[in-house]
């Protein structure tokens, strides 16, 4: 996996908060990037972020809630913690139940924030670790031939090289010719090896993607 840095990025109106944010995660050796606004926020965001985002719910024009809506539409991979007052605590949840990481109520322990931190930087890292290897999976199915890609697909539902035989109408020879390129393209070993790495495509979460 290639080690990209995370960034602990804080979107908050308040420069006060701000200010606290920052000195407490760099005094626990994490990077900081401080937004004041969501909309300074989106300004500079780009798709190879890495890290988490704390986020405050309530500030003024662009909400946390419309931030992170607009993320979700971009496909950002990035977990949110929200930061929230005791009012609040129902949009934080409503947020929970469309993609949000986690919400912490103000005011909050430093441990409760680093702790939450922590978690969703070891979430983003399994995500981002998992992308990749869907990547590198989906790269090699491009470089099967259709028939290849025809044969792998029963061979992984489960089908004999018989009944693949007949189901193409090829020579069971021909099947095995195929399933041996198969084999050596998706760079597997065994036939459970192939199946994990097809059907892994298939459950991945939305987030995942």
């Amino acid at each position: 996996m290639n080690e990209a840095q995370q960034i602990i990025y804080v979107v908050d109106d308040d420069d006060a908060m701000r200010d606290s944010m920052t000195w407490l995660l760099e005094g626990e050796g994490f990077p900081v990037a401080c937004f004041p606004s969501g909309e300074s926020f989106l300004a500079a965001r780009h798709d190879d972020m890495h890290g988490c985002l704390v986020l405050d719910v309530r500030m003024p024009e662009m909400s946390g809630l419309e931030l992170h809506e607009k993320l979700d539409a971009l496909g950002s991979p990035l977990p949110i913690i929200f930061v929230t007052g005791h009012g609040d605590v129902p949009m934080a949840v409503s947020a929970l139940q469309r993609g949000a990481c986690d919400f912490i109520e103000k005011p909050f322990h430093n441990e409760d924030l680093l702790n939450r931190i922590r978690r969703a930087l070891e979430l983003e890292q399994q995500l981002s670790s998992r992308r990749q290897q869907h990547e590198a999976i989906n790269h090699r199915i491009d470089q099967l031939t259709q028939r290849e890609r025809e044969v792998m697909e029963l061979v992984v539902a489960g089908k004999l090289n018989k009944q693949i035989a007949d189901t193409l109408a090829i020579s069971m020879k021909t099947v095995e010719a195929h399933r041996a390129r198969v084999m050596d393209k998706m760079a597997v070993r065994t036939l459970a090896e192939l199946v994990t790495a097809v059907m892994s495509l298939q459950s991945t979460p939305r987030d995942a993607q």
